[in-house]
């Protein structure tokens, strides 16, 4: 059974970048949004057939969507997202910050080049879109909401994904600093940390029963999450109906932060 609305009214009018929505929970969010009325700048990095798998599926249930290529590592690109939002849907109320990578290695294997890659795309790559989509609200006068699709990593050690921790660490201080900052111009700023979500990139995680048994233990609820219930909390988080939530991480792990411990 579907959770998501019959009505596609609480985003009406509104239009939202997703970034990394080709795959996974970029794609799940920028399908749930478009279900409630907005219209997504559906952003991919290298799958093309990935982010026109987004378009069709928003378009067919009768949404709208405009696919743009950017790699939020590079300023220029996060500078084109946000002016094709305005060029073709003609505003941008709501950003999310959801492009991620990971790099696994002990912490006296990382390279540099690793490392850069991890903290260039989930740290500067949401700092500077960031930057690019306040800047024109600010202009304008008009309130907005930015979500970073964060991790329960911003909080609980991972050890040889230490790039990767530092990465939302780093933005968990960013959201923090940015919830006091822009509040006064009607800006929201909130993560959202998702645990062990079901996605195309646990294929291997999937397919390993010891090692997925061993997750399940540590998580009360008793399985993995899936990408529809991120989006459900982004789309509420993206609303005016949470116009006074801001600063604040919410996480989504099925109670894996209050009960994990390594094996």
């Amino acid at each position: 059974m579907s959770t998501q609305p019959s009505q596609p009214t609480r985003l009406k009018d509104k239009v939202a970048i997703v970034t990394g929505s080709s795959s996974g929970i970029g794609q799940a969010i920028a399908i749930r949004l478009a279900s409630e009325g907005a219209s997504v700048v559906v952003d991919f990095r290298s799958h093309p057939e990935g982010a026109e798998e987004t378009r069709s599926k928003i378009e067919s249930a009768g949404g709208k969507a405009i696919v743009v290529q950017a790699d939020v590592s590079k300023i220029a690109d996060t500078q084109n997202l946000v002016d094709q939002a305005y060029a073709q849907l003609h505003r941008c109320d709501i950003l999310i910050n959801n492009a991620g990578v990971e790099k696994n290695a002990p912490f006296c294997d990382v390279t540099e080049a690793d490392y850069d890659q991890v903290l260039d795309v989930n740290l500067k790559g949401a700092f500077f879109l960031t930057q690019a989509f306040v800047r024109k609200l600010k202009a304008a006068h008009l309130p907005g909401r930015v979500l970073n699709i964060s991790s329960v990593h911003e909080d609980m050690v991972f050890p040889n994904f230490s790039s990767y921790c530092a990465s939302k660490g780093g933005m968990r201080m960013l959201m923090r600093n940015l919830a006091v900052e822009l509040g006064p111009f009607g800006i929201t700023v909130n993560n959202i940390a998702p645990g062990a979500i079901s996605t195309p990139i646990n294929k291997s995680l999937l397919e390993d029963k010891p090692k997925l048994n061993a997750l399940l233990a540590n998580i009360p609820l008793g399985r993995l999450g899936t990408t529809d219930d991120v989006a459900a909390l982004t789309a509420f988080l993206a609303s005016d109906e949470a116009a006074y939530i801001t600063g604040s991480t919410y996480v989504v792990d099925g109670g894996l932060l209050r009960n994990y411990h390594e094996q």
